[in-house]
């Protein structure tokens, strides 16, 4: 089997807060795979009671929701914003402004003309209120795809959630909260829970765009954003959960963030990053939370 060609979970469990954290390492993903080899490298770690939660490309990769960007030509609305808006506009003026990370202003202001392309995928995919955004525009992820491919975000997170979950019970006889988030920001201001991205979980005012980016720079707090889950939660415990995951993420050796940034990594053009280039790394798509007693 694929997974025995390298050695996973080497990684030592961590705390954080009141909940041990057990990353599930896995080879690459491809378009079209089921996602067993999740199940099975996470499967010896799990028990009664215990999180299991997934990123969403892998998600989105395995249900084969990719675009070739480079099929799309500019329209002049993709081309004005990728070159004015976001490269000077936001590059410029709206970034610091508005304090966004000094790493985001460096992209924008060096965006490459595939930026065009990528524009007139969220227009026609998503509309204008999610191409206004700056970067990480309707969830559309650039990163762990080879070329010119993007993922959308998955269909149906909390079916697919509740299936893992189900192949988990009838396998391992664990009885296991699966849930699926994404990076992209869930922000909070009083009571209001909210974010940009064209979906979310019940309990986030989603399909915001522009609006819950703007909106957001004025809160103080922000969450990665739950998508669905195999068993309903409370949404702040959500947050809980999706904030513990990402901070797990980022303690560990990062992955690109984006395929302009993989180009760095693997010394190659956007087109001339494949399959055999990603599966060369250990990938870390899920991690599973346990309760500290």
């Amino acid at each position: 089997m694929e997974s025995s060609k390298k050695s996973f979970n080497k990684r030592e469990p961590v705390i954080i807060k009141d909940y041990q954290v057990i990353p599930v390492e896995t080879t690459y993903i491809k378009p079209g795979d089921s996602l067993d080899m999740l199940i099975q490298n996470s499967s010896p770690y799990l028990d009664d009671g215990d999180y299991l939660i997934l990123a969403e490309t892998p998600v989105s990769i395995s249900q084969k929701r990719l675009i070739d960007e480079s099929k799309f030509k500019p329209s002049l609305t993709a081309i004005l914003l990728a070159e004015i808006w976001s490269k000077y506009i936001w590059g410029y003026i709206l970034g610091p402004i508005l304090k966004i990370k000094p790493r985001t202003i460096k992209n924008l202001r060096k965006l490459p003309p595939e930026a065009r392309a990528h524009k007139e995928v969220v227009l026609q995919h998503y509309g204008i209120k999610h191409a206004l955004k700056p970067a990480s525009e309707a969830g559309i992820d650039l990163s762990n795809v080879p070329g010119s491919l993007v993922s959308l975000l998955p269909e149906n997170p909390p079916e697919i959630a509740l299936d893992i979950s189900r192949q988990i019970k009838t396998c391992c006889n664990k009885k296991v909260i699966v849930m699926i988030i994404d990076t992209d920001a869930t922000y909070k201001l009083g009571k209001f829970r909210f974010t940009s991205l064209p979906y979310a979980m019940d309990g986030i005012k989603s399909d915001l765009g522009i609006l819950a980016y703007l909106l957001g720079r004025i809160s103080k707090k922000k969450f990665p954003t739950p998508l669905g889950s195999s068993f309903p939660l409370e949404i702040d415990y959500a947050l809980e959960l999706s904030a513990i995951a990402e901070k797990y993420q980022k303690s560990i050796e990062k992955n690109p963030e984006t395929i302009y940034q993989m180009q760095k990594t693997f010394n190659k053009n956007i087109t001339e990053i494949e399959v055999d280039m990603l599966n060369s790394r250990v990938h870390t798509p899920a991690v599973i939370i346990k309760k500290n007693y």
